[in-house]
């Protein structure tokens, strides 16, 4: 397949950028991180438990129309009442006891994001997990000199509550933000990062099967590079 000028120019300026991105969630760990976070803080309170039932009809109503409201309402709800300096040292203490779990992170993953370090490259992990649990985990996994761009938190009289979710278009754009337009490879295990791959020179699709390798190449207009990773 012919690619574009602009294309060309893109991988291009990518290869002599050296710049690495990695999605995190299914990529890096095996599952959601940030969700794993939420279930447990769900699983050993009743009180969170008690204050979902009422926003039930709520809950069910916004599956008609989209995930993400239910979604977010049960973030805030398990974040009712706590400060920033609280849930910093909640999302710390899951993040260490989080990396004790056996298998559940990429021994592939986590050993390519290290040969690419090894490298030189610029590795960025961008991804729709929350800064603070997302950077911790890194931390405890030894993987320092890392840029994240995560999902975001802010503090309110009610409890923290979502700022920015970094999901699909959001992704690029946060990136242009630090001055990327164009990169030289980006990992990712969904087709939610279509907008993070069109810039890539080089889309790398983990652990994907055959039906979403061809969804992501016909909204790339090219081929994307299979690995299988445990």
């Amino acid at each position: 397949m012919i690619e574009s000028p602009v294309m060309d120019a893109a991988a291009i300026d990518a290869r002599i950028s050296c710049v690495v991105l990695f999605d995190f969630d299914g990529v890096l760990i095996h599952g959601d991180a940030f969700g794993l976070f939420m279930r447990d803080r769900y699983k050993h309170s009743l009180m969170r438990k008690l204050l979902v039932l009422p926003t039930l009809p709520w809950l069910l109503f916004g599956l008609m129309v989209s995930w993400r409201w239910p979604v977010r309402t049960l973030v805030h709800i398990s974040l009712l009442g706590i400060s920033e300096q609280r849930y910093a040292a909640a999302a710390k203490s899951f993040a260490a006891q989080l990396v004790r779990r056996p298998r559940l992170f990429s021994r592939d993953g986590l050993l390519a994001l290290r040969r690419h370090q090894a490298a030189g490259d610029r590795v960025i992990v961008v991804t729709g997990c929350e800064h603070t649990l997302v950077t911790g985990i890194l931390e405890e996994l030894g993987l320092t000199q890392l840029e994240v761009l995560a999902s975001q938190l802010r503090p309110s009289w009610l409890g923290m509550r979502v700022k920015l979710h970094n999901v699909g278009k959001r992704k690029p754009q946060i990136l242009a933000s630090h001055g990327l337009q164009a990169w030289r490879r980006a990992y990712t295990d969904s087709s939610q990062d279509i907008p993070m791959l069109k810039p890539a020179a080089e889309a790398v699709l983990v652990n994907g099967t055959p039906k979403l390798c061809m969804k992501i190449e016909k909204a790339l207009g090219r081929s994307v590079t299979r690995v299988e990773w445990f």
